[in-house]
């Protein structure tokens, strides 16, 4: 049992080395066109990392297994537009478009932009589908549990459910109660849903050809404006007296304190942010470093290419083992915090004074 779990995880790992590899293999200018001066420099380490960590209008799975991704373009000329990504790769120009750095313009027939023309970009990108998959996945778990639960009612949980189960009992119990007290109920959804979001998407990323979503900064920005949102939707009268006139500050402080809760307030979704988009992006980078590693050791020689890639994918495969942890962590840190925010703006003032926190007996799920 022990051997075919090991040849497994070996063969994982090899198809990953393989997928980078194959990556690595060829070097292509931003056209597509690959030139003399770059098979002499062999590849480049940042452009390679940057390549993998972002997002792009196609999914790569492995070098030169692409998924085409649909571009949705809408002008107040044309309307509304709908083609392959695959239309516009290697700055092929396609209808009167072209994609240049990214983003979409409309051009000539001789590749000049056009003046005067918006192009609204409503394209479904890596990252993009990436969060309709894992919401899709999502969705028909807890779908499929909860008519689980309907059914099998009063009877111990099995499959699917049995490994859940204690998941969404150690997030109410560990962390929506003792943080939001007596009225955790009202806030528990939003909690799993986070929790679970940013779990599922750690968890893709780090399979061979995945999206680096909850490493995207505009996806971590989003699910802390939601935090903020929920944090001061909820607070209290006495949350709000507190950022305007703290406890026990003199009068003549006022004007200096005020101005640093205001901080603070802005600083707690911030902090969330940062903290998981840097997190989950420099798990990849070290990967993707130690990886380059065994191909820059390649240009000198067979030999020393073999000989580092001994001692190199033994320590990747242990980083991977550890960014496995890193997910499970991430989706902790960030489902705690937002609990600890919201619960310091809906606690009562005797509670804040006193710490009072909710210490009743726990019920079962369903």
């Amino acid at each position: 049992m022990m051997c075919s779990s090991i040849n497994k995880l070996v063969l994982a790992f090899a198809l990953i080395i393989s997928t980078v590899a194959g990556a690595f293999a060829q070097e292509h200018t931003l056209d597509g066109q690959e030139t003399h001066e770059e098979q002499k420099k062999g590849f480049n380490v940042g452009e390679m990392i940057t390549h993998h960590i972002s997002d792009d209008r196609g999914w790569e799975f492995a070098h030169g297994v692409t998924l085409p991704l649909p571009i949705i373009l809408y002008s107040a000329d044309r309307g509304l537009e709908v083609f392959s990504s695959s239309r516009l790769n290697h700055g092929a120009i396609y209808n009167g478009y072209k994609s240049e750095h990214g983003h979409i313009h409309r051009v000539t027939e001789a590749g000049e932009p056009v003046e005067g023309v918006h192009v609204r970009d409503f394209s479904i990108t890596k990252n993009v589908a990436a969060l309709m998959l894992s919401a899709v996945i999502l969705l028909v778990v807890f779908t499929s549990i909860a008519g689980a639960y309907g059914k099998n009612k009063g009877k111990a949980p099995k499959g699917l459910q049995s490994f859940l189960e204690p998941i969404v009992v150690f997030v109410r119990d560990e962390i929506a109660k003792p943080n939001l007290g007596p009225k955790y109920e009202k806030y528990l959804p939003y909690l799993l849903t986070l929790f679970f979001f940013i779990l599922v998407n750690n968890l893709l990323g780090l399979l061979p050809g995945g999206a680096n979503l909850t490493g995207n900064i505009a996806v971590t920005l989003v699910l802390a404006v939601i935090t903020f949102l929920v944090t001061n939707l909820s607070g209290n009268k006495h949350y709000w007296l507190h950022l305007v006139k703290p406890t026990g500050v003199p009068v003549a402080l006022l004007p200096i304190m005020i101005p640093v809760e205001i901080v603070g307030l802005i600083m707690k979704p911030l902090s969330l942010m940062i903290r998981l988009f840097a997190n989950i992006t420099a798990g990849h980078i070290i990967i993707l470093s130690l990886l380059s590693l065994i191909f820059i050791a390649g240009q000198a020689g067979a030999g020393t290419g073999w000989g580092v890639s001994a001692i190199v994918v033994p320590f990747t495969l242990f980083m991977n083992l550890i960014e496995l942890l890193v997910a499970f962590l991430q989706a902790f840190i960030f489902t705690l915090l937002t609990s600890m925010y919201i619960g310091s703006a809906i606690e009562e003032h005797h509670e804040a004074d006193h710490g009072i926190g909710y210490e009743g007996p726990g019920e079962e799920i369903g």
